[in-house]
């Protein structure tokens, strides 16, 4: 008997206990715990590398912007060698890439060890995992897509003070390899519940019988898909959004170090982030399964610049910390709808290659944002400028959102919260 499927005894049918399809979010929300968790702790190693290396900020950061690019750009083919596969690859390749980043002698091995391993193991493994998650769900897809990416948040939480305290005690060199050992057994062993598509176990989507279609079958092509103005609009909106949206995991740290907040409270910040961010993917995701994720991605892309501004006007503890945790809300929300809208839109055919090939506009933006930042304030010594760029992105993001979101899509499913004419 295939595990996840009905017992059979005699003529009576049983259950299994747990619908297979949140042990898959579980393992989804690992992914993304271990994987954005390790990259989010660059803020912490930052200072070591800049001064081991007698490095410039700018330099240092093209380090976190290298990966970032990666592992939002190589989604795009990992529908094509199984989500489980790739999430086991991806999850090893991130803790060797920890690993050897440690043992690295220079700038530029870093950048090949951080940038490619971890590059390379968050996008084979992420971009799999939640799109599998997609398929197992229908009318709770909003909230089980926040749920697994609420491990970003989880691990934006606690890696980052972790890697701090591991740095203290072991050295930067020794925390890295420590990281990527946890990382690799730990993220493989989870990896291994992921499955495709619940069909695959002889269950249905949301464990409703009535579901008989499979997820993966139905839906637009790729073409007709990225030909859409709902696609195009998505693209471009994500793209000038996430030019800043990854600056705060950079550069927040240094900032409220250059303020004068001590180095402990400036990483408890990035924490602060982490905890905003699990609330967002937690409630915003549910919250938008009722009210329509359509509309609740715009909010989302509001708030952040929202966000952005308290943080160009705050300088010191008590304020970048509201603005940490309001930016993780809404930064939190964003990434959970994403992948929910996508499956609205275009439905489970192809969902893990468009949101792999919507991520290439995340990581055009991410290569550029934080580096482009680091650079601006070597030659400045200010994040003004950087900051107000910011949100200047998010709301053109918005109003990008905002006129190409009615447009029709070549696939399109009704998601809760919806009226007919909204659809």
């Amino acid at each position: 008997m295939t595990r996840g499927t009905p017992a059979v005894t005699g003529t009576v049918r049983t259950r299994a206990p747990v619908f297979y399809g949140w042990l898959v979010v579980a393992a989804a929300f690992t992914v993304c715990w271990l994987g954005f968790g390790s990259a989010y702790t660059f803020s912490a190693f930052l200072g070591s590398l800049q001064n081991d290396f007698g490095a410039s900020r700018g330099s240092v950061s093209l380090v976190f912007s290298l990966a970032g690019f990666l592992y939002f750009g190589l989604g795009v083919i990992t529908d094509r060698w199984g989500a489980r596969r790739f999430a086991v690859l991806g999850m090893l390749l991130t803790g060797a890439g920890l690993v050897c980043a440690g043992l690295a002698r220079s700038l530029t091995e870093v950048y090949s060890a951080y940038g490619l391993g971890v590059g390379l193991g968050i996008g084979c493994a992420y971009v799999p995992a939640v799109s599998a998650v997609q398929r197992w769900f229908v009318k709770r897809r909003g909230f089980a897509s926040g749920l697994a990416v609420s491990g970003i948040g989880v691990g934006t939480l606690v890696m980052p003070p972790l890697a701090g305290h591991l740095i203290a005690l072991l050295g930067w060199r020794h925390a890295y390899v420590a990281l990527g050992i946890v990382v690799a057994l730990a993220g493989a062993g989870f990896s291994m519940l992921i499955e495709n598509d619940p069909h695959d176990r002889g269950l249905h989507p949301d464990n409703d019988p009535s579901q008989t279609q499979r997820p993966s079958a139905a839906g637009s092509t790729v073409p007709a898909a990225v030909g859409s103005l709902r696609f195009i609009g998505l693209y471009c909106a994500c793209l000038s959004a996430s030019v800043g949206m990854f600056v705060p995991f950079v550069h927040l740290a240094p900032y409220a170090v250059d303020h004068g907040v001590s180095q402990s409270q400036a990483l408890l910040l990035v924490s602060i982030i982490g905890i905003g961010s699990t609330a967002g993917r937690f409630l915003l995701g549910g919250l938008a399964d009722r009210m329509g994720r359509r509309p609740a991605l715009l909010a989302m892309f509001l708030g952040i610049a929202a966000a952005d501004a308290i943080w160009m006007l705050s300088g010191s503890f008590a304020p970048l910390a509201v603005f940490g945790f309001a930016y993780g809300v809404f930064y939190g929300g964003y990434v959970a709808l994403l992948p929910a809208l996508v499956m609205d839109y275009f439905g489970g055919r192809n969902i893990g290659s468009l949101i792999g090939i919507l991520y290439t506009s995340v990581a055009v933006g991410t290569l550029i944002g934080p580096t482009a930042v680091g650079y601006a304030f070597d030659r400045s010594h200010s994040y003004t400028v950087p900051i107000f760029a910011s949100v200047c992105g998010s709301l053109l993001a918005a109003c990008i959102m905002a006129a190409t979101s009615a447009a029709p899509a070549p696939f399109r499913t009704r998601t809760a919260g919806e009226s007919p004419r909204e659809t």
